[in-house]
């Protein structure tokens, strides 16, 4: 919006064309999301305390979340209003990656919002069904796979459209170009041909499995936000570089033009986190909730999708990853055990894995910034990938 503005006025005074540069927009995006977060915080606070929408505690958790309850929650409201505002305010309207990336941000951000408004304003425990919840964010991942799977190997959504075409006209056998391939961290020409229903299915799994990956890691103050802050400002430079025709062909990486202005997106993505964070700091005035969790997830999924760095994502996003994977095997090995030996048995105290560590004795605090730490090796160890190969 401020880029049509600021070109039309360059064309009169020519230093507004500083404006066209990417790395100053997303600084003004970081900037202008966090300002906004700051802003409109406590006003939305006081919103979420009048209507009384408060954080529900387990009885089974920690005995030190008890004085939790009721702290004002679907405070992921602000993160995507702050996002929303400073993406359309700097980032190239007419850039169709910025869009989807905002439509799979916003989607899954309004089935967050309904799960938690059935929760904790209708006081129905069960929120949406499981059923349910995965069926619109099936949908909503499904269409974006499709939609991404052919505009990276097209340079315009016209070009996209007559790619699909001629796919579906091949009978599904068109060959898709190297820029679908799973790349392979480290390594210079290691890639892996997956075909159009496998990039499709990949990109599905990244997407939804981000997204229910960091709203399981939501659990104590300050834990999901910062993790996300930093893996999402990293993919904002490897989002620069696949858009960049002169880096990514010197650090051997997919060309896909219009990529780059992304990075603008995770520069808001990166201020609106951290504007939440100043009121989701321990002691939290203010919690995500699943409208928070499952957006922000989303959008990661998908930023590292379009940036062809589904892998580095893993990498980067570990304690997502150890938070999921903690949860499953628990749930996995109870089941298992009721059946063979009709009791069912316990791998960790408590899962998600930062309930664990609680139930060892760590403090809140101290689980929070350990992950932080970690979170800073892995996103360290990932950004070393574009040169390390």
């Amino acid at each position: 919006m401020l880029l049509e503005l600021f070109l039309w006025l360059a064309q009169d005074v020519r230093a507004f064309n500083v404006f066209g540069y990417l790395t100053l927009r997303a600084v003004l995006a970081t900037m202008t999301a966090l300002t906004i977060s700051f802003i409109l915080g406590p006003a939305v606070i006081r919103w979420l305390t009048a209507k009384r929408i408060g954080q529900a505690v387990r009885d089974d958790g920690p005995q030190t979340h008890l004085v939790k309850a009721g702290t004002p929650t679907m405070g992921g409201a602000l993160i995507l209003l702050s996002l929303g505002i400073s993406t359309l305010l700097w980032a190239d309207l007419s850039n169709r990656f910025v869009w989807i990336v905002m439509i799979v941000t916003f989607g899954f951000g309004a089935v967050g919002w309904v799960d938690d408004w059935r929760k904790v304003v209708e006081r129905n425990p069960k929120g949406l069904s499981a059923r349910t919840k995965l069926f619109w964010q099936s949908l909503i991942g499904l269409v974006a796979a499709i939609y991404i799977a052919f505009s990276i190997s097209a340079p315009s959504n016209e070009k996209a459209i007559e790619l699909f075409l001629q796919w579906v006209g091949s009978g599904f056998t068109l060959a898709m170009p190297t820029k679908t391939d799973l790349i392979v961290p480290f390594f210079k020409s290691v890639s892996y041909p997956l075909g159009i229903f496998g990039f499709i299915v990949l990109t599905y799994l990244v997407i939804v499995g981000a997204s229910n990956a960091v709203n399981l890691t939501d659990g104590l103050d300050g834990l999901a936000i910062m993790p996300t802050v930093m893996v999402g400002a990293a993919l904002g430079i490897f989002a620069y570089v696949a858009g960049h025709a002169g880096f990514s062909k010197y650090l051997l990486l997919p060309y896909v033009p219009g990529a780059g202005e992304l990075v603008v997106f995770c520069g808001a993505l990166a201020g609106a986190g951290l504007g939440f964070l100043w009121f989701n700091a321990y002691p939290a005035e203010v919690f995500m909730g699943d409208v928070g969790a499952l957006a922000l997830g989303a959008a990661l999924g998908a930023v590292a999708v379009i940036s062809r760095q589904e892998i580095v994502l893993f990498i980067m996003g570990g304690v997502f990853v150890a938070e999921t994977l903690s949860v499953m095997l628990q749930v996995s090995w109870f089941k298992y055990t009721k059946l063979r030996y009709g009791e069912g048995r316990r791998i960790l105290r408590m899962a998600p894995l930062h309930h664990h560590f609680e139930q060892s004795g760590w403090k809140e605090t101290q689980v929070v910034v350990r992950f932080w730490i970690i979170t800073i090796l892995l996103v360290l160890f990932g950004l070393s990938t574009l040169k390390i190969r």
